[in-house]
């Protein structure tokens, strides 16, 4: 009984950790996309230094840092180590790294 109960955890642990996973991926439609980066080339910004801070999808840009609207787009972006960041203003975690 006991190898049935931890089984069915590990189950259960797995699935929560799934759904985690998939509830912060976050999809910006082509067309958004394709608005910011134009947005982004016509509104070149210096780039800041973020110390302590990956750029990866997920990681939180800081408060000190001050995010710069797109217009039209739910999203804004910073420029951090002259790599452009596409961030979730309500959570301040990165979405989308531009190459």
């Amino acid at each position: 009984m006991k190898m049935h109960l931890t089984s069915a955890a590990a189950g259960l642990l797995l699935l929560a950790g799934i759904g985690a996973a998939a509830a912060q991926d976050v999809v910006i439609a082509p067309e958004q996309e394709t608005v910011i980066k134009e947005y982004v080339h016509k509104q070149p910004l210096a780039s800041v230094k973020v110390p302590g801070v990956e750029l990866n999808i997920g990681s939180t840009v800081p408060d000190t840092v001050e995010l710069h609207e797109v217009p039209n787009v739910q999203y804004r972006y910073v420029v951090v180590d002259n790599r452009t960041v596409i961030v979730d203003p309500g959570t301040r975690k990165i979405v989308k790294v531009l190459d």
